[in-house]
């Protein structure tokens, strides 16, 4: 059983993570468009991912957001979650779902998204590395070995305005 333990223990730090693709995709172009949707390689081993939507109707006061997590197999199938979930009250509680908070943490400290609605502001998510996902997807929640994506669609008034998608690979 030991054995077994620690066997498990050296493949999770040996787990890696790596982006393989970034699509961010304006749905309604009058209400937001995305300045910059890019993964940026500096060497190697330092990848970032950053993104920038203009919003062109301020302030949003009501915002909803769905989660997909999905594993590729054959096509990318559903994995773990599907999620929607109003972020405005989502940022306003004090008891956050803890499914829903996971996902906050992947990106709040590397965006400005991290204060309660209204947004008067465009929203931001600057150098989120892989560094960073590497210690969340492997130490935090340990995610098995494949290729995934998040694919997210962002609600402002019941209305889809835009959608990311985040592709990764865990190896």
């Amino acid at each position: 059983m030991a054995i077994a333990v620690m066997a498990f223990q050296i493949d999770q730090t040996n787990s890696l993570v790596e982006f393989t693709n970034l699509k961010c995709i304006p749905i309604d172009k009058e209400f937001a468009g995305f300045e910059y949707c890019q993964i940026k390689a500096i060497n190697r081993t330092y990848k970032y991912i950053s993104l920038k939507v203009n919003l062109f109707k301020k302030p949003v006061t009501k915002i909803s957001v769905n989660i997909s997590a999905l594993k590729r197999l054959n096509g990318y199938k559903p994995f773990l979650y599907n999620i929607t979930f109003d972020a405005c009250k989502f940022l306003a509680s004090k008891n956050k779902n803890s499914v829903i908070n996971y996902f906050y943490n992947l990106i709040s400290s590397h965006s400005n998204m991290n204060h309660t609605c209204p947004y008067n502001d465009d929203l931001i998510l600057e150098k989120l590395t892989t560094e960073f996902l590497n210690y969340q997807l492997v130490t935090v929640l340990p995610v098995p070995e494949g290729q995934y994506a998040l694919f997210t669609s962002w609600y402002a008034y019941g209305i889809k305005r835009a959608e990311v998608q985040f592709y990764v690979k865990i190896s």
